[in-house]
């Protein structure tokens, strides 16, 4: 496939390091980390050195609302609408306790969702989990949802894009049918946000999860967290933490206020290295322009789709280029074994049960497509 869009998207590669030195097809993993990002992490640590904590009053209290107000504009979300946790898992596990089970205690997950997405509720004995099978092992037809979902259920909650097959959810159906049945409607977008255009009010969720660890460039420690503005005041969370307090700076321990935002659904002090690296990676999204970095995904991985069936080999992808996303599994008879050998070549990709899980993002080229096909070809 010829005609990779956005070419010039290429000059951003002496922008990360590892490119320089690897074939970097890992992202959906762990995004390559940037100098900007490096850069940011430097000023961090030169704040700590020359003014300690009162780096927290003056500065870094401002670089955490920074954040949260890029993550607000790349998701067309008010800021209030936005949190930050450690985690997805703590992000999700804050909204867990905010439900109510006596009445409903039904969660439906689809059963290609992340485990930790289904763990925040398998570890409540109140809960009944419930999963939505799929037909082909690769996606969930939107009409599904509304076979599992019922007046007992609390939570629909699924993946934007499944980690194991890189499959774009079509959420229409899974919303629809929450919204029939009175219940929440949450979206793991943790492997989405990067890659694919992110709107959390335009697929209709009431609470939308990520972070900046994958396509986001930014790096482990931080999660963003997203909750309708309308359905904020409803959710009480049981677990809590001094940042989800208001008028956290008083300090008082005889009483919880929870915050009137999002940031009542905080868990701990932030990150802030994370939230300085993340701030790297937003601003790279912002000057190259979300929509080129989009296309080049969608461009690359379709390139790559064509010379894996060029070579030869099976893959578990979608067969709709339209529910594909920067994830391409390609079956391997020794997929840790391949990815090993393929280290030692300095091409870096993963693998999942049996296959070989490579994800080009916008800093790749048609040139280490082709490497990657080549060398995995030799494993």
């Amino acid at each position: 496939m010829s005609g990779i869009p956005h070419p010039e998207l290429e000059r951003w590669r002496t922008e990360f390091p590892i490119l320089q030195t690897r074939t970097y097809l890992n992202s959906c993993s762990l995004g390559a980390v940037s100098r900007r990002s490096m850069g940011y992490l430097g000023e961090y640590q030169a704040l700590w050195n020359t003014m300690g904590a009162s780096a927290w009053y003056e500065l870094w209290m401002g670089r955490l609302g920074q954040l949260k107000q890029s993550v607000a504009t790349m998701w067309n979300a008010r800021e209030t609408e936005i949190a930050l946790s450690p985690s997805v898992s703590g992000a999700l596990s804050s909204i867990a306790s905010s439900i109510d089970y006596r009445k409903r205690n039904r969660v439906v997950v689809a059963e290609l969702d992340f485990p930790t997405l289904v763990y925040q509720w398998l570890a409540r004995p109140d809960v009944e989990v419930v999963r939505v099978p799929s037909h082909d092992g690769i996606g969930v037809p939107p009409e599904r949802w509304a076979e599992y979902v019922d007046e007992r259920t609390a939570v629909v909650a699924t993946s934007h894009v499944f980690y194991g097959t890189g499959y774009v959810q079509d959420l229409s159906g899974a919303a629809a049918a929450a919204r029939r049945a009175g219940a929440l409607f949450l979206v793991d977008g943790y492997q989405a946000a990067g890659q694919i255009a992110v709107d959390p009010r335009a697929v209709d969720a009431d609470v939308y999860v990520a972070g900046p660890l994958k396509w986001l460039l930014g790096g482990p420690g931080i999660a963003f967290l997203w909750v309708r503005q309308e359905r904020i005041a409803e959710l009480r969370p049981t677990i809590a933490s001094w940042f989800g307090a208001r008028d956290q700076f008083l300090f008082r321990n005889d009483e919880l206020e929870f915050r009137d935002d999002a940031g009542r659904f905080s868990m701990g002090t932030p990150a802030v290295p994370t939230a300085y690296t993340a701030l790297g990676g937003l601003e790279i999204f912002a000057e190259a322009g979300e929509r080129k970095i989009y296309e080049r995904i969608a461009a690359l991985t379709e390139d790559l789709v064509q010379l894996a069936r060029e070579a030869g080999m099976e893959m578990k992808i979608a067969a709709d280029p339209a529910r594909r996303s920067g994830i391409i599994l390609v079956r391997h008879h020794d997929a840790p074994g391949a990815v090993h050998r393929l280290a030692q070549q300095n091409v870096i990709v993963d693998y999942r049960a049996g296959y070989v899980r490579v994800s080009p993002h916008f800093y790749n080229t048609p040139d280490e497509n082709r490497l990657f096909i080549d060398a995995l070809q030799r494993c």
